[in-house]
């Protein structure tokens, strides 16, 4: 339990800036649905679903960079 206290307080700021980096991407992409379908359920249920679907969007498109990585470095 300690090691994970440890954790968090060494990345204290890492952790606040990703959190308002999210805060914030929530919002413009809450904006931009809005605009776009001129519907608040629309808009928010976009400004969730992105962002979810970026992140394993992400996690296979590192996964393929590290692979590349692999192939290169054997060469």
């Amino acid at each position: 339990m300690a090691h994970i206290q440890n954790f968090v307080d060494q990345n204290q700021r890492m952790f606040k800036k990703t959190l308002s980096y999210y805060v914030m991407h929530i919002t413009v992409a809450m904006l931009v649905g809005y605009f776009v379908t001129g519907s608040i359920w629309m808009a928010m249920t976009l400004s969730i679903l992105e962002p979810t679907i970026q992140a394993v969007a992400y996690f296979f498109h590192e996964r393929v960079w590290d692979k590349k990585n692999q192939t290169m470095q054997q060469v």
